[in-house]
C-alpha cells in the first residue's frame, strides 16, 4: 500500500507533468501566431479600425519546381497598398488628386466623381499599390487621403502555365479559385477568417486540436511537378505552332512516363490571370488537355499493334493483304489515301499509317479482347488527375456488337479521349507497360509545419514488358526509317513516335469535316530508359492536311531542348 509521502509525491509529478505540457501547447501555440501567421495579424492590425470584422486576403502559395529540386513562385499573396479617400474629410481635393497622380496616374474626372460623396466615409482611389508609393503618398499627410495596407493573388509568370495554376474570382461574395489548381486545392490554399478583435490569449489556448491534426485543418502551401524553364519553352513551341497553322487552338503535354509527374502542360491561346478580366472569350480559361475530349486518330494504332502483340494474335512480322479498304457491316473503311500496299507486314502498319492494317488486328484477336485491352490502357475511364473538372471519355463504341466500330477504334476515330487520359495510356509503351497516374502536385506543405509527400499510387501492369519493347522497336523504325522519310531522326538519340490526323465530327450535319482535321504526334526518348514522353496537338490548322507536317519540327525541337537541358547522355 503506497505510503502518503508517495501519494504526494505521485500528485506533484502528475501536475508537474501537465503543467510542462500546457507549456509546450502553449509555446507551440505561440510560435504559430507569432512567427507563421505573424505577418497576418500584422495586416490585420493595421486595417482593423476600418471595420470591426474586416478580413484580409490570406492565402497559400502555389510553386512550381525547378529540375535542380528548388522552389519557384507561381501564384502567391502580394502585398502594397489600397489608396482611400474620405470625402467627408477633404480640404483640397485638387491637392490630393496632384499627390496621388504624381505617383501613379489616375483619371480626374473619375477621382471628383468618388471625392463628390460627400456622404461616402470610404472610397478606394487605386488598388494593388507598390508598398513604397504608398508610404510616399501617406508622408503627404493630407486630410482626407488614406493608405491601408493590402493583399492580393499574384501570378509573377503572367501567361506561364496560367490554364494549369488557375486564378481566384468571386463566386458571389466569396473570392475564391475559379479554375485550375486554384480550384482543385481551393481547401488547402484557403485560410480561415478570423475576426481582427480576436483576444490574444483565446488564440493562444484555442484550436490546439487542430494544430497537431493535418486532417482537422489542412492549409498549406502546394508544390507542383511544373518545371519553369520547360513550361517556358513548351508554350513558346505551342504558340508559334498555332501562329503558323492558324489553328483554332494548340496543347500539349511533357510528362515523365515512369512517375506520371506533369513536367509541362500548357495551351495557346492563354490568358494572364493577373488580369483574367480582359478576356474577351472564357473558354480559354478551361484546360483543353483534362477538359476536352477528342477523336485522336491514329496515335491510338500503336495501342492496337500493342494489344494485338500481347494477345499473341500478331507479331511485328505477321503479314496481311492490305486492299486499300474493308467492308464491314455494309460500312466502307480505307487507308487515309484509299491505296492498297498489297502484302505487307505489322512494321508497315506503323509506318505507313494503315486503317485496314489495324481493323486486321482487331479481327485476328477479337472485339471482346480488344476491347479489353482498351479499357486496360484506361481509355474508357477518367485518370483521376490531380485537376478539376476532367472529362469522361466518350467510347460507347467500344460496347458495339458490330465490328464497324471496333475497326474504326483500332485507329482512334469514333472515340473520344482527353489528351491527358492518351498520354497515359501511350506511356505504358515507353515505361514497360505499366499504366501509370498522371498528376501536377508532389507535395503539401502544411501551415502547421506538417508536410505530405502526393503519392500517386503503384502503377498496374497492364501489358508485358517485353511487348512493350517490341512496339518500342517499331516506332523507333517508323522515326528512323518512315516520318518525312527518314530525315527527322537523331543521330545520337533513339526517339520513338507517331504522328495522328483524325478527322473531326461535325456536331450539326453528323459524320465528319472533309476539311478539318486534329493534328496530334506523341513520342518518347530516350527510347530504351525514357526520361520524357511528350504529346502535342493542334486543332484545325489551315490549308495544311496531315500532322507529319504541322508537328514534327516542333516536337524535335523540343526533344532537343529537354535533352540539352536536362543533359541527357545519347544512347545510340
Amino acid at each position: 500500500m503506497a505510503t502518503r509521502s508517495q501519494v504526494i509525491t505521485g500528485r506533484v509529478r502528475f501536475v508537474f507533468i501537465l503543467i510542462v505540457l500546457v507549456a509546450l501547447c502553449l509555446v507551440y501555440r505561440l510560435y504559430m501566431i507569432q512567427v507563421v501567421s505573424g505577418e497576418e495579424y500584422a495586416l490585420k492590425a493595421d486595417r482593423q479600425y476600418l471595420t470591426s470584422n474586416s478580413s484580409l486576403l490570406n492565402r497559400g502559395t502555389i510553386y512550381f519546381t525547378s529540375k535542380e529540386g528548388d522552389r519557384v513562385t507561381a501564384a502567391y499573396q502580394e502585398t502594397g497598398n489600397i489608396i482611400v479617400i474620405n470625402p467627408k474629410q477633404i480640404v483640397d481635393k485638387n491637392a490630393i488628386y496632384n499627390e496621388i497622380n504624381s505617383h501613379l496616374p489616375i483619371e480626374w474626372e473619375e477621382f471628383e466623381k468618388k471625392a463628390g460623396k460627400v456622404n461616402d466615409p470610404y472610397e478606394e482611389v487605386a488598388k494593388k499599390v507598390d508598398a513604397d508609393i504608398g508610404v510616399k503618398i501617406q508622408e503627404a499627410r493630407l486630410p482626407g487621403l488614406q493608405v491601408y495596407k493590402q493583399k492580393w493573388r499574384s501570378y509573377p509568370g503572367n501567361e506561364l502555365a496560367a490554364a494549369t495554376i488557375g486564378f481566384m474570382a468571386y463566386d458571389h461574395e466569396e473570392l475564391e479559385g475559379r479554375y485550375g489548381l486554384e480550384y482543385q486545392y481551393e481547401d488547402t490554399l484557403k485560410r480561415s477568417d478570423e475576426s481582427s478583435y480576436a483576444n490574444f490569449f483565446v488564440e493562444v489556448f484555442s484550436n490546439i486540436k487542430e494544430q497537431f491534426s493535418e486532417g482537422e485543418k489542412a492549409e498549406g502551401d502546394i508544390i507542383t511537378t511544373i518545371e519553369p524553364n520547360v513550361q517556358t519553352y513548351l508554350e513558346q513551341v505551342l504558340k508559334d505552332i498555332n501562329d503558323t497553322w492558324s489553328s483554332d487552338f494548340t496543347a500539349g503535354i511533357v510528362m515523365n512516363p515512369d512517375t506520371g509527374e506533369i513536367i509541362g502542360m500548357g495551351q495557346y491561346p492563354t490568358f494572364d490571370p493577373n488580369n483574367f478580366t480582359n478576356v474577351k472569350d472564357a473558354k480559354v480559361f478551361s484546360n483543353h488537355l483534362v477538359q476536352n475530349v477528342h477523336e485522336m486518330g491514329s496515335i491510338i494504332k500503336p495501342l492496337t499493334v500493342a494489344a494485338g502483340i500481347d494477345a499473341g494474335a500478331i507479331t511485328p512480322r505477321t503479314t496481311y493483304d492490305d486492299k486499300g479498304f474493308l467492308v464491314l457491316n455494309g460500312k466502307r473503311i480505307s487507308n487515309y489515301d484509299g491505296k492498297g500496299r498489297g502484302i505487307v507486314d505489322m512494321q508497315q502498319v506503323l509506318n505507313q499509317s494503315l486503317n485496314t492494317g489495324v481493323a486486321f488486328i482487331v479481327q485476328k484477336m477479337g472485339n471482346d479482347v480488344f476491347t479489353q485491352y482498351f479499357r486496360n490502357f484506361g481509355l474508357d475511364r477518367k485518370t483521376g488527375i490531380d485537376f478539376p473538372f476532367e472529362a469522361a471519355p466518350l467510347v460507347d463504341n467500344l460496347k458495339s456488337t458490330r465490328d464497324i466500330e471496333h475497326a474504326t477504334a483500332s485507329y482512334g476515330q469514333g472515340i473520344a479521349m482527353t489528351p491527358i487520359s492518351t498520354i497515359r495510356a501511350l506511356a505504358t509503351l515507353a515505361n514497360g507497360g505499366k499504366l501509370v497516374n498522371p498528376h501536377l502536385v508532389s507535395q503539401i506543405n502544411y501551415k502547421s509545419g506538417l508536410h505530405k509527400t502526393i503519392d500517386p499510387g503503384q502503377p498496374a501492369q497492364i501489358i508485358k514488358k517485353e511487348t512493350a519493347d517490341e512496339v518500342t522497336k517499331m516506332l523507333i523504325n517508323v522515326v528512323d526509317d518512315a516520318l518525312l522519310k527518314g530525315t527527322a531522326k537523331l543521330e545520337h538519340y533513339s526517339v520513338a513516335a507517331k504522328t495522328g490526323t483524325a478527322q473531326i465530327a461535325n456536331p450539326n450535319g453528323g459524320g465528319y469535316y472533309d476539311d478539318r482535321y486534329l493534328h496530334s504526334f506523341f513520342g518518347y526518348f530516350p527510347a530504351y530508359n525514357p526520361k520524357f514522353i511528350v504529346f502535342l496537338y493542334t486543332y484545325y490548322p489551315k490549308d495544311v492536311q496531315y500532322a507529319s507536317e504541322t508537328l514534327t519540327t516542333s516536337f524535335f525541337e523540343l526533344t532537343k531542348y529537354l535533352i540539352n537541358y536536362y543533359d541527357i547522355p545519347p544512347d545510340r
